[in-house]
Order: C-alpha cells, then structure tokens, then sequence
C-alpha cells in the first residue's frame, strides 16, 4: 500500500514572505480604495478633513506599498538566486516544461480527469501563474510612486531634491504610456482589480488542488510541507 511522504515546498523565509504579501495586499486595497473613493467618511460625526481621515489613509497606503515592495524585490531576488528553488527555469520554454505546462492546464480544466506530472516540485504553470502576479506587483510599483510623485510638484521633499528627481527618472514613462496622470490613476486603480481576480483564482486553485489530490496543499504556507504518494516519486 502507497504511503504518503511529506514533501518540503516553501521555506520559513518563502511564508513569511508570503504572509507580509498577504496582509500589505489588504492595507493597500482599504486604503487605496479610500483615496479613489473616501467611502467611510460618513460615518464620523466630525468632517473628515478634520480628523486627517485622508492623510492617514495615504500615510496608510505609502508605507505597505514601501513593505509591499521589499517584499517583490525580496520575491525577485530568490527567484533567480535561492538555494532552494529557482522558479525561473520552468519558465525556460523547453519541451519538459511546455508539456508540463499544458498537462497541469488540461488537469485543471477536466477537474482531475488526468494528473500526468509529478505534483511534489513547482510546476511550470504554477511559475508562469505566480509571475504574472509579480509583474502586476512591478507595475503597481511604478505606476504607484508616479502618483506619488505627482503630488511633489515643487520638486522638494522632506529628505531632499534627489529622491523627486530619482523618481521622475523611473516613472515618468507611465505617463506617456498612459496620456497623462488620470491616465496612470485609472491605469493604477483597475490594475488593483486584475490582482484581486489572481488572488481569487490562486485560492480557488489551490484549494481545488487540496481536495481533489488530497496531498495537503494548502498546507504549505502555514507548514512549509506537503504530502504526495509514494509512487509517484
């Protein structure tokens, strides 16, 4: 009779990587949506530019952008660097891998009908799914701080010239891209909302993995370890 072994999948660094993702990405959507939308003034008996209800929700959202971003670079680093993994070779579009893809594919869309890879390393499909993420993360990034910067019209900030001009530097091609800064706003806002349908199609993955290859999946970001059988090594 096949026994399930456990299979090391994440590393303590990878969750807790994860988790700050996590709960960055919640901040960020409140506050952000507040700033396009302030929905919850209503609710406070004194006017809102009085409590800095606002200025705090910007504050908000700069600083778990800035742990949101740490995090990507963090994410990018291990991603050609880690000893334990390198994501980046199941993206190389070699045979193995092209089949790979469409096998993990196929098995998602006939709900299990056929499981023809082995299911204990990172599949390609996983990687290219888990990089889209991350260029949307990138593209935040950018379109993000040229927001930002917007509001530095002066050309000054609190720690000098330089952090301005720097990132002009970086951004400002968002706005040709985009025509302009509304352009990058609403470019901005509902690039939020292609990030909210990945983390929803992600859970649904990976749950839909849970129950129908009972090898614990949704395990991993809490223990790090997941359980395949025996056989299939």
């Amino acid at each position: 009779m096949a026994k399930n072994i456990e299979i090391k999948r994440m590393t303590g660094t990878m969750r807790i990587v994860h988790w700050v993702t996590f709960f960055s990405m919640i901040a960020a959507v409140i506050t952000g949506l507040y700033i396009g939308h302030p929905y919850y003034q209503t609710f406070i008996a004194d006017p809102a530019v009085d409590k800095y209800v606002m200025a705090w929700n910007r504050w908000a959202h700069f600083i778990v952008a800035i742990i949101f971003d740490v995090t990507a670079v963090l994410v990018g680093y291990l991603y050609f660097f880690s000893r334990f993994e390198k994501p980046y070779k199941k993206l190389i579009p070699n045979k193995q891998n092209i089949v790979e893809f469409f096998e993990v594919f196929l098995n998602l869309i006939t709900l299990n009908r056929r499981k023809k890879f082995d299911s204990s390393h990172s599949d390609s499909f996983n990687i290219v799914f888990f990089t889209i993420f991350h260029l949307l993360l990138v593209f935040m990034l950018f379109s993000g701080l040229q927001l930002y910067v917007h509001g530095l019209a002066s050309g000054h900030s609190s720690i000098g010239t330089w952090w301005p001009t720097m990132l002009h530097l970086v951004t400002d091609w968002t706005l040709y891209v985009f025509g302009g800064n509304i352009g990058v706003r609403i470019a901005h806002h509902y690039t939020m909302y292609f990030i909210l349908v990945w983390v929803m199609i992600h859970i649904y993955y990976q749950v839909w993995r849970t129950i129908f290859w009972k090898e614990g999946d949704i395990a991993i970001v809490f223990g790090g370890s997941k359980f395949v059988k025996e056989e299939e090594k």
